[in-house]
């Protein structure tokens, strides 16, 4: 018929489609060497990329009840904070890759994805987070993320350790539980690479910038001891902030008791300030920078109420990030909440 083109017409051939596609990919990796579980680097960043074929079939959202609640599958007995292996892992454990674990073919290289990848339960109660477990819950969970910090970067084929949380829907994330997650790589990201970075060159940038926050308090938005809590001068998400100390202390097991309250005191209290700025469980990403000067980094999504800032590819492209709230407007409003 004419006026009418089918599958592939004017393009490029289709290929199979459904299981038996994804088997025939499967084969056709497995011919060249590649599990669909490692980690790749992109020949054009020069960066690691971990392909995490079997993801793919986890479950989006648990059958028979929360997997995480005391009696669940991941909770068989009574806890107040909890780690354990994620059941589809990013990160597996095994002796350090060395040169004979390199393969090469045509131009492109890939490694085993050595490392590790953790659960960590925040409370035994299903409907909560850091900003309604109270200070006490939020030190017993800052307490485990140094407790399993420490014995993750113990274990030879570890280079560093992220502790992260995906709070909400909009940002992936599956179970309501109040948890985050650990990942540790056998590499150094480049994120926290980049910061050392700058460290290295230009001395340390947060104890260089901290004190200016603190004098001229625009962009403060809380302070717990020697800690504080700030909108970034430059940054990159509505309403994010970050939580540092005024000390230079490199990782959570430098922390003392005092300075573990004090974190943990703020990063109730931003949790808290989100959910009530727009009067609703505000979705974030957290996540913790060991390494130089230890610091929280919080970026929720949302830029007004149930608008969601997306991330767009002049962004994704450029690498530079464009931020629609002026962070000191920001501070205003999270001190108001």
């Amino acid at each position: 018929m004419t006026g009418e083109a089918g599958p592939g017409a004017g393009g490029a051939q289709a290929g199979p489609t459904g299981a038996a596609g994804a088997a025939g990919a499967a084969e056709a990796a497995e011919a060249h060497g590649l599990s669909g579980h490692e980690l790749r680097l992109d020949p054009l960043t020069g960066e690691w990329v971990a392909i995490v074929a079997r993801r793919q079939d986890r479950p989006n959202l648990p059958s028979g009840g929360c997997p995480f609640c005391v009696g669940g599958l991941e909770a068989p007995e009574p806890y107040t904070v909890r780690a354990f292996e994620n059941r589809w892992p990013a990160f597996l454990p095994g002796p350090p890759a060395g040169a004979a674990d390199r393969r090469t073919q045509g131009g492109f290289t890939w490694w085993p994805p050595r490392g590790a990848a953790e659960v960590v339960l925040y409370s035994p109660g299903h409907d909560g987070s850091l900003g309604t477990i109270g200070v006490e819950g939020v030190r017993a969970v800052v307490d485990l993320w140094a407790e399993r910090t420490e014995a993750l970067m113990g274990r030879p084929e570890i280079e560093y350790v992220l502790v992260f949380e995906n709070r909400g829907e909009e940002v992936g994330a599956t179970i309501d539980h109040p948890h985050g997650q650990i990942y540790a790589f056998p590499f150094v990201p480049p994120v926290p690479r980049r910061e050392a970075a700058v460290a290295a060159t230009d001395g340390c940038p947060l104890c260089r910038t901290v004190p200016h926050e603190l004098a001229a308090g625009i962009r403060v938005v809380g302070r717990a001891g020697r800690w504080v809590s700030y909108v970034p001068f430059a940054s990159g998400y509505p309403y994010g902030m970050l939580v540092a100390p005024e000390d230079h202390r490199p990782s959570l097991s430098d922390l003392d008791g005092a300075a573990r309250d004090a974190l943990a005191t703020l990063l109730h209290d931003a949790v808290a300030r989100y959910d009530r700025l727009f009067d609703r469980p505000m979705p974030y990403l957290l996540w913790v920078h060991p390494g130089v000067h230890l610091h929280v980094h919080l970026a929720p999504p949302m830029r007004a109420p149930g608008v969601q800032r997306f991330v767009a590819s002049g962004e994704v492209g450029s690498g530079t990030l464009s931020n629609p709230v002026a962070p000191e407007a920001a501070a205003e409003a999270l001190r108001r909440a």
